[in-house]
């Protein structure tokens, strides 16, 4: 913190800082623990508390509440510790264990504090820094199924190929600006990265730069998706085939905990100002899954979890398969290649024709559900489902009205 006070700060609201202390990662391991008997094992906190694993501080991750807080989370020592990647799923990083921090920079200066060598998985424009996040953000379960799947979604992209559409994982979640790696004399002007790692996941309790965290995230969610809406006649009536582009996701979309994800789409119509058809429209506070069959309509974008009996399931180590309704990222550059248009499509048919047709989409980082879930078998604080919030992404934002005609607008 002293010497890297910018970075500090920004690392200090994220995610990774807060993946110890989260309330539900908390309540869900503690329940994990006891429905499995303690087969659980470090699962869940060998990603979430790497260095308490590391120190032997922790198995299973029960004693977190003590332990000390440089033990907790993902750190920068654990980060810029990694000296090589030796799996795809769940953490299978390895440590130096030389006190050498490494780091993106090709020629680092010499300095009193620690010592420093430049390294392709920290350096985010080599191929190689991607297999180090996505080291802990693909998620295989011990029955095989592949849960979480954000680094294999990225490396099936056009941002994981070779070539010039080639961006990796902290080309995206670590934007660049200029300024100093250390606040101390003698260090020049480089070009520095962002800890903030912005997804869509938010502090759920109070942590340092929330505000900070939750502007990251809009600038980096608002424009994710491209919206698209084509209104034709039909039978007195109208038809209405709404579409979802995920044109800036380098991965499917959400991604990560997609089956404990809520997003959907929500499309209303008017007449005279009048709401005369509505899908997708969730009150605030309600879960989504109350609405589905009161909504036909609606459109969710999820993964979702069953168990072996076919049961949909909300705690991951009951899931026996998983089917996935995500939106595909971009594959290819090509407008002449059939993977070009990856857009997923929904139709609606209205009896009547509307003069004025909105969509959005809406994503809750996790579903209240899945929250309810947890209240309901003891291991959550009720207090905690009100912080869960309901995100608007603007660019998904799209209006039509009488005055367009019946053409598609995006």
């Amino acid at each position: 913190m002293d010497c890297h006070p910018d970075h500090y700060r920004e690392w200090s609201g994220s995610m990774h800082a807060y993946a110890a202390d989260d309330p539900v990662f908390i309540a869900m391991n503690e329940r994990g623990q006891r429905e499995t008997g303690g087969e659980l094992g470090d699962f869940c906190v060998n990603c979430h508390a790497p260095m308490a694993v590391r120190e032997g501080y922790t198995t299973d991750g029960l004693n977190l509440a003590d332990a000390p807080q440089e033990l907790k989370g993902v750190t920068c020592y654990f980060c810029h510790s990694v000296d090589a990647v030796e799996g795809e799923h769940n953490n299978p990083l390895r440590l130096a264990d030389d006190l050498i921090m490494r780091g993106g920079i090709a020629d680092p200066i010499e300095n009193s504090a620690h010592r420093t060598q430049y390294s392709r998985l920290h350096d985010r424009d080599a191929r190689e820094s991607s297999d180090m996040c996505g080291a802990c953000h693909d998620i295989l379960l011990p029955n095989g199924v592949h849960l979480e799947r954000t680094f294999a979604e990225w490396r099936d992209s056009i941002f994981g190929q070779d070539g010039p559409g080639h961006l990796s994982c902290s080309g995206c979640h670590m934007t660049g600006r200029d300024g100093v790696v250390a606040d101390v004399e003698g260090v020049p002007l480089r070009r520095v990265h962002e800890h903030t790692f912005a997804g869509v996941d938010v502090a759920l309790t109070p942590w340092p730069e929330t505000e900070a965290q939750r502007a990251a995230i809009a600038r980096d969610l608002d424009p994710t998706l491209q919206p698209g809406l084509c209104v034709s006649p039909a039978a007195g009536g109208v038809e209405l085939e709404a579409s979802l582009d995920n044109v800036l996701g380098g991965h499917m979309w959400p991604s990560g905990a997609a089956q404990d994800r809520r997003a959907w789409l929500e499309l209303v119509a008017y007449v005279d100002g009048e709401v005369v058809y509505q899908s997708g429209v969730i009150p605030e506070g309600e879960p989504v899954a109350t609405h589905a069959q009161s909504d036909p309509d609606l459109w969710q974008i999820r993964d979702r979890g069953f168990d072996e009996s076919g049961a949909e399931a909300h705690m991951f180590w009951d899931v026996a398969e998983v089917t996935s309704e995500l939106l595909p990222p971009s594959v290819t550059n090509d407008p002449l290649d059939p993977r070009f248009d990856h857009a997923v499509r929904r139709i609606y048919t209205l009896a009547f024709v509307p003069d004025r047709i909105t969509i959005r989409v809406h994503i809750r980082p996790i579903g209240l559900d899945v929250i309810d879930d947890l209240i309901a078998s003891g291991d959550l604080d009720p207090a905690v489902r009100d912080q869960v919030p309901t995100l608007t992404l603007a660019g998904s934002e799209l209006e039509w009205t009488e005055a367009d005609g019946y053409v598609c607008i995006r």
